[in-house]
């Protein structure tokens, strides 16, 4: 397994598109840890995006709010088991049960924005 920590997200992207096994990106962990740990997932690149700056961004926009992929759940929802870690993005999309963002995102219409 590899581990790359890019600075950009277009680095990051780069990354991940040349990668021809499988590829995680990793924002939070909560979830990627959790099945690296047990076997579930045995990747062949991870990608820290962590650190990439525009990719923790909360900002206002077209009458809502955009929160990007690695934000943390203290930044703008979240329990106090998962605030230092987890991220709007794999909570949204892992089905986990620690999803505790989906049903006030649900309820306050949040959309996907590619």
């Amino acid at each position: 397994m590899r581990y790359e920590r890019p600075r950009t997200a277009r680095q990051a992207a780069e990354l991940l598109s040349a990668e021809s096994g499988v590829a995680r990106d990793l924002a939070g962990s909560t979830d990627v840890m959790v099945q690296l740990r047990s076997g579930v997932a045995e990747p062949d690149l991870i990608v820290d995006i962590k650190h990439i700056g525009r990719m923790r961004e909360v900002m206002a926009e077209a009458g809502g709010f955009r929160v990007d992929a690695a934000v943390s759940g203290a930044e703008p929802i979240g329990t106090t088991q998962i605030q230092g870690r987890a991220t709007k993005a794999g909570n949204l999309s892992n089905g986990s049960p620690a999803a505790d963002a989906v049903p006030g995102l649900f309820t306050a219409g949040a959309e996907r924005i590619a």
